[in-house]
């Protein structure tokens, strides 16, 4: 259950630090350093792609902030656990081509490794206006296992959900890992390798764990009907966590070994795809932009076909296994260490930048 707080007490309770992932170049980061100045924390910016650890240490210098920037690109395999979820897709069609697990993943251990108590995964292309928000949120985390800021501008949604919007459903968000306040008993869950890891990280063995939701973050627009291949990398995992919250709704447990449950739900899944495209072509705009939709939402039907009950449920047995594998990675890792030496433990420190805050004398 999502508990929706307008309002907290005084904001007393301290941000340890923000976990950012990124691939885009660093001017993408100036929103997060900010906040991070504003907060008066550390700032760890998790680099791949477009991202340089450089330029990152030149805007934290700048801006006069503690940070650990690090090239994930050039981090030796085997560095986090194997995951059974993972092997289970790779290979296949369904394996999501992103770092963004690894990193939110590898953000919790190094957390774990400082010592930290609160902190607040932020997204690149996400401004919080009102950083005292994150504060807000940070207080709050000793009560609940998550809780994320209302994001607004441009919605959080899979391409499937944003054509439903487009096509006049009414389309809702759920909070995720774009602005997420996450507390140290959280550690010990992990965001899976697939589209809505962030769901997955607020689900345990037996259900929604507890979350809320208070302030504003505003998210930065992008067109999703731009590559149809978005659509089909995102709809395996849309698809399995629309339908684990759906049984959840249902208040039922995780579904994770019912094919009778998921053969149901993929049937209506994909006729759910059908309806979209039948609404896009009667609406009344320009051909190409309803073309460019019923692309994307043909490609995610597409890849909804090869889907099935079993892989499902296989999926979710998975799942629940590497729930306790990374649990046992977290609850080893040593705590309460200085930021070189918890680099140096977690096997960072060759591909990592720690710059510590300039004080006024």
């Amino acid at each position: 259950m999502l508990t929706e707080i307008e309002t907290v007490p005084a904001h007393t309770t301290a941000v340890d630090g923000i976990v950012v992932p990124t691939f885009r170049p660093p001017e993408y980061l100036r929103e997060a350093v900010a906040t991070a100045a504003a907060l008066d924390c550390a700032l760890v910016v998790l680099c791949s792609k477009e991202a340089s650890i450089n330029r990152t240490v030149a805007l934290a210098a700048e801006a006069g902030i503690e940070l650990i920037a690090v090239d994930v690109d050039r981090l030796a395999p085997g560095l986090l656990p194997r995951f059974r979820t993972a092997e289970l897709l790779r290979g296949t069609r369904f394996r999501r081509p992103t770092d963004t697990s690894l990193k939110r993943n590898l953000g919790l251990l190094l957390a774990r490794a400082l010592g930290w108590e609160r902190l607040v995964f932020l997204d690149d292309d996400i401004r919080v206006p009102r950083p005292d928000d994150l504060r807000d949120a940070a207080k709050l985390l000793d009560s609940y296992a998550g809780v994320g800021l209302s994001v607004t501008g441009y919605p959080d949604n899979s391409v499937v959900c944003h054509a439903f919007r487009h096509a006049g459903g009414a389309q809702a968000t759920f909070i995720g890992a774009g602005a997420l306040a996450v507390g140290a008993d959280s550690f010990t869950s992990f965001s899976p390798d697939v589209y809505n890891e962030d769901w997955f990280f607020l689900v345990d063995n037996t259900g929604l764990r507890s979350a809320a939701v208070t302030g504003t973050a505003v998210q930065r627009p992008y067109d999703p009907f731009l590559d149809a291949g978005r659509a089909r990398a995102q709809e395996f995992g849309d698809c399995l966590a629309e339908g684990v919250f759906a049984a959840l709704d249902d208040r039922r447990r995780t579904p994770a070994a019912e094919q009778g449950y998921w053969r149901d739900f993929l049937t209506r899944r994909r006729r759910f795809i059908r309806e979209i495209i039948e609404r896009i072509d009667e609406l009344d705009e320009e051909p190409a932009g309803r073309e460019r939709i019923v692309h994307a939402l043909a490609a995610a039907h597409g890849r909804s076909l090869l889907i099935t009950p079993q892989l499902c449920v296989d999926y979710l047995e998975a799942l629940r296994a590497d729930r306790e594998t990374w649990r046992a990675q977290v609850e080893r890792t040593r705590t309460g260490l200085r930021p070189e030496k918890a680099l140096a433990e977690l096997g960072l420190l060759c591909h990592a930048r720690y710059v510590q805050p300039v004080r006024a004398a």
